[in-house]
């Protein structure tokens, strides 16, 4: 019976020693019962990941939802399985393409025609690491789909933000900030690309834009906040070309799943920063398992952010400011 005995106490030490792994690589929940009731939000990229698990966890508190994405079918199949889900139908979807000025300035036109209020901006979608092509603008894909877009979307509405004050900006970062430099020389990758470096530039874009946003934003009642949401096993690397097979091999899956966050868990941040209430008068900080953290010395620098905001103005067809 000892070695019976053995077994089954290596059993259970190896079950729970899965269950405290599994707490700490989803790290911070969000575990107020917050409502936001009658509150508008928008959400960019939620037909799939965290966007998706946000918007759904934003509906049930009560939001009217937007999901604003490129593809319609898939916003819309992802209405369908919210409203499944949750019982709630206070959920809508409008097309976005993020690669296209002219797409985003579609969508803000009709939803200020469409809406009175905008609450929470949740700037959501990206793409990750992904070879080398060029928006519909002549933007590199990252600088363009995970910067410029959102930039010119949260631009445009600015005012029904203000005029809905007290509202929010959330803008999705990552880690990789850290890593990110901004090429004053070659923002827009035309004399060099890396696939990596892009990427880490465009996230620190995010933070820096959220900085920049919240020093023009003062005494307005808009909030901005930088959001890393984790290691996530999300869509996110179908961007990144032959190397995106890697992740969909059969025996990679499973070991994504044990080591990186739930698409739920990678949503946690964005709904801290978008309803806890003890984040009201904070703005343009960094914010990762639901705590604030400290951005990268690149992150603070107000004279990048501000320069980055003048030639983000000019490339997204807002100034005529030079560079």
């Amino acid at each position: 019976m000892e070695p019976l005995v053995s077994i089954a106490l290596w059993v259970v030490m190896a079950g729970v020693g899965y269950k405290l792994f599994r707490l700490f690589i989803e790290g911070g929940q969000f575990r107020k019962q917050t409502r936001c009731d009658g509150k508008v939000i928008v959400i960019t990229g939620a037909n799939t990941g965290i966007g998706k698990e946000t918007a759904k966890e934003l509906v049930k508190r009560g939001g009217k939802v937007y999901i604003a994405c490129r593809s319609l079918e898939k916003a819309t199949q992802a209405k369908e399985d919210i409203i499944a889900e949750t019982g709630q139908t206070n959920i809508h979807v409008r097309e976005l393409d993020l690669t296209s000025m002219e797409s985003v300035r579609s969508f803000a036109k009709r939803f200020l025609e469409e809406e009175p209020r905008l609450d929470i901006l949740i700037n959501n979608a990206g793409v990750m690491a992904c070879p080398r092509a060029l928006t519909k603008d002549g933007f590199e894909q990252q600088l363009g789909v995970n910067h410029l877009g959102h930039f010119l979307l949260t631009t445009l509405l600015l005012d029904r933000l203000k005029a809905s004050a007290p509202s929010r900006i959330v803008n999705l970062s990552s880690m990789a900030h850290r890593y990110g430099v901004i090429d004053k020389q070659d923002l827009n990758s035309e004399k060099s690309y890396n696939q990596v470096t892009a990427y880490c530039q465009s996230k620190l874009a995010n933070v820096l834009f959220t900085r920049e946003l919240a020093n023009r934003l003062k005494g307005t009642g808009v909030t901005t906040y930088a959001v890393h949401p984790g290691t996530v096993n999300t869509e996110l690397p179908r961007h990144m070309g032959t190397f995106f097979f890697l992740f969909e091999h059969n025996l990679v899956k499973p070991l994504l799943r044990i080591a990186f966050k739930s698409p739920r868990s990678g949503a946690q941040t964005t709904l801290y920063t978008a309803l806890d209430e003890t984040l009201s008068h904070e703005s343009g900080k960094y914010y990762a398992d639901c705590r604030e953290q400290e951005a990268s010395e690149a992150g603070q620098d107000d004279n990048t952010a501000r320069w980055l905001w003048d030639v983000s103005e000019k490339m997204a067809g807002l100034s005529s400011k030079a560079a």
